[in-house]
């Protein structure tokens, strides 16, 4: 290109008009001549926030699901209150466990671990290849598991990083180091979309001070605590407190209803419940002092599951830990 004076000129002139531009944000002149100094609009900057719970994270990193015991004799649990997710899964006996999410930040110690159930399968495969810590499985269970499973396996029998605390009788005794098990498993998923909205609440809703879900034995109830702008957590009637001392108080519950069969594999001597995570169904929302009726959806085990209100808009949850109740419908 042959650069005339012409175009010289005309460049010269583009750059002093923008450099004008860019001066004109920080430099106002003053009706009387003077010129005062004012703060230019900074740029808006791009938070990342962990798509589990909404809140500012800085960097997305391995999900590590984690099978807790939810027995009063297990109990308090270890490392809970740093769960991303939360779930509350149906087993035999009428009693329930949870199947804790770690992503955001990882506890020093969790449990008590329990064993693995086919429920938890589909549930995990929304997480891409997560890294899955359990204490054990029945013996149809286990090679399937290892067969089939779409899981970076931690597997307590075969994994390093887990202790029994002696202060508790087995089953209940199994611990983990949480960290040494994320090392272990370098080829894990990070976190990724799973279909959760954050926001402000949805419109409606009704005033909803305590929502309780049972099973055959046992029940929880979350009640909404002005103090603490967050449900608290009950179990069996009485405050779901941790080893630390800590009330669990998730930012949002999600009670989703589903059809319960039976599993494949035996477990005890029967077959234990399987809470179906696919499909479509009712739930409802609860987050700050109210409750929202919504609707399900998750279409396949490889995605993830959304939520919407009456009105067809997507539900949004209150940033923070988020947990979901699988029950009968």
């Amino acid at each position: 290109m042959v650069w005339t004076r012409q175009r010289i000129t005309l460049t010269v002139a583009v750059a002093i008009v923008l450099t004008n531009l860019v001066v004109g944000a920080l430099l106002v002149r003053g009706s009387g001549g003077a010129v005062r100094q004012t703060a230019a609009t900074p740029a808006p900057s791009l938070q990342l926030r962990s798509p589990f719970t909404g809140k500012p994270v800085s960097s997305l990193n391995r999900v590590l699901a984690v099978k807790i015991d939810n027995t009063a004799l297990g109990r308090p649990w270890t490392g809970l209150t740093w769960a991303d997710i939360v779930y509350v899964l149906p087993v035999e006996g009428g009693q329930s466990q949870l199947l804790a999410v770690f992503s955001s930040r990882y506890p020093l110690a969790v449990g008590p671990v329990r064993s693995a159930r086919e429920e938890d399968l589909s549930l995990l495969r929304q997480f891409g290849r997560s890294a899955f810590a359990y204490s054990g499985a029945t013996p149809a269970l286990l090679p399937h598991i290892r067969r089939t499973a779409r899981i970076v396996d931690l597997y307590a029998g075969t994994t390093r990083g887990y202790y029994r605390d002696p202060s508790k009788l087995p089953p209940y005794n199994v611990y983990a180091h949480t960290r040494r098990l994320v090392a272990q498993a370098p080829g894990a998923s990070k976190a990724r979309g799973i279909g959760f909205r954050f926001g402000p609440p949805p419109p409606g809703g009704r005033v909803t001070l305590s929502a309780s879900v049972s099973y055959r034995v046992a029940s929880l109830r979350f009640t909404w605590s002005a103090a603490r702008g967050r449900r608290v957590v009950s179990m069996g009637g009485r405050p779901a407190i941790t080893a630390s001392g800590v009330r669990l108080s998730p930012a949002t519950v999600v009670i989703q209803h589903t059809t319960v069969r039976t599993s494949r594999f035996l477990e005890r001597g029967g077959r234990p419940p399987y809470a179906e995570s696919t499909g479509s169904g009712r739930a409802v929302i609860l987050r700050t002092g109210r409750a929202w009726t919504a609707r399900w959806s998750r279409p396949s085990a490889g995605g993830g599951t959304t939520f919407s209100i009456a009105s067809g808009r997507p539900a949004t949850f209150a940033p923070g830990q988020v947990w979901i109740v699988l029950t009968r419908r």
